[in-house]
């Protein structure tokens, strides 16, 4: 049993110094390393190069912690339920006032959406819709009817103030009218 130990650590070592004769310098120590260990007689074996990694070590140290964000100051208020103190001042807050619930907007906020139901027939909802544009006062109808409404109401004013509007909605007009003739479904023509 120690015969064939023996050889094969003389074949080990054999190989190692192969190794340390086909290596560049660069590898050498590394197989020089492999080599002592392969024979025991051979003296022990020191690295001639230190690890650069390890170099600076004690100059790191001496400069002491790394300084990160140095000049960052944090506008974030994050140390409880105080408001934030900017230069020993308060955060402006708005003063607290209560709207008041029976203003005339308020008040009389829907008081017309039943009139059609609840009067007397002379009135009818979309003769008291005031937030709604005259043109647009009982309308029903798909984009392109829209556009021809509003030009027939303001052709003449937007012509003479607004020439770029008008332009854009007749242009808006004639892609809608092209877009209706061709690709959608009218159902005015039904088989015989």
């Amino acid at each position: 049993m120690t015969t064939i130990a023996g050889s094969l650590m003389r074949s080990l070592g054999a190989v190692a110094q192969s190794m340390v004769q086909a290596t560049p310098m660069a590898l050498r120590g590394v197989s020089q390393g492999l080599a002592a260990r392969a024979m025991p007689s051979s003296a022990t074996w020191t690295p001639q190069v230190t690890s650069v990694r390890h170099r600076y070590h004690a100059d790191k140290l001496k400069r002491g912690p790394l300084m990160k964000n140095y000049g960052y100051e944090d506008k974030l208020h994050t140390k409880g339920l105080m408001p934030h103190m900017v230069h020993g001042k308060r955060l402006p807050i708005p003063i607290y006032r209560p709207k008041n619930s029976w203003s005339e907007k308020r008040a009389l906020f829907g008081q017309n959406d039943y009139i059609d139901i609840l009067g007397d027939g002379s009135l009818k909802p979309t003769d008291v819709a005031y937030s709604v544009p005259h043109w647009l006062r009982g309308f029903k109808g798909n984009e392109y009817q829209m556009l021809l409404r509003k030009r027939k109401f303001f052709h003449n004013k937007m012509g003479q103030y607004q020439p770029t509007k008008l332009t854009e909605l007749n242009k808006r007009i004639h892609k809608l009218y092209v877009h209706l003739n061709q690709k959608t479904k009218d159902y005015y023509w039904h088989k015989a």
